[in-house]
């Protein structure tokens, strides 16, 4: 179901940075790492659906750069917004804006004629705009270094929301 790169460099965590700082903090982290990786994620995604079907990945590498870069353009301010909303506010979350993308390599991929593999029912229902099954299941499969990035924002958004709803309690 996923498009995990291999062989992918991981976001770099820039040094001194602990995954233990504030929600805000690690929702920077978490948005500015992301955003750094959609265009690997998107060049990948187009050549292993490539691989997968036959067709030469040279041939759609250009439009793949291009769709990464677009990717990370258009999914960028979405994401910071969601990370910067209140904890509280937020009625998604990063993984579903990043699954949103996958609509950046699944239009190369059609327009470069790439045949869309056969997907079982329930991958066709849950994800109808994924013909080629590219939807990530994890920040780790945008890059593999995203997924602890990920887990820091996840525990820091809970520790925020726990820490309220205690203050809330004692009132």
């Amino acid at each position: 179901m996923s498009a995990a790169g291999t062989g992918a460099e991981a976001p770099a965590v820039p040094p001194g940075t602990a995954l233990g700082g504030s929600v805000d903090e690690a929702a920077e982290l978490l948005a500015d790492l992301a955003i750094a990786a959609l265009p690997g994620w998107v060049e990948r995604c187009v050549a292993d659906a490539c691989e997968r079907g036959g067709v030469a990945a040279v041939d759609l590498s250009g439009p793949a750069r291009a769709a990464g870069l677009q990717c990370a353009a258009e999914t960028g301010p979405a994401l910071r917004d969601l990370l910067a909303t209140d904890v509280d506010a937020q009625t998604s979350t990063p993984l579903s804006v990043l699954r949103a993308a996958v609509r950046f390599p699944t239009r190369v991929l059609a327009d470069g004629g790439v045949p869309e593999p056969g997907r079982d029912d329930f991958n066709a229902s849950r994800f109808p705009d994924d013909p080629y099954g590219l939807t990530p299941a994890s920040f780790a499969d945008i890059d593999p270094g995203l997924g602890p990035i990920g887990i820091g924002w996840g525990a820091a958004k809970a520790y925020e929301v726990l820490q309220r709803r205690r203050a809330e309690g004692q009132r």
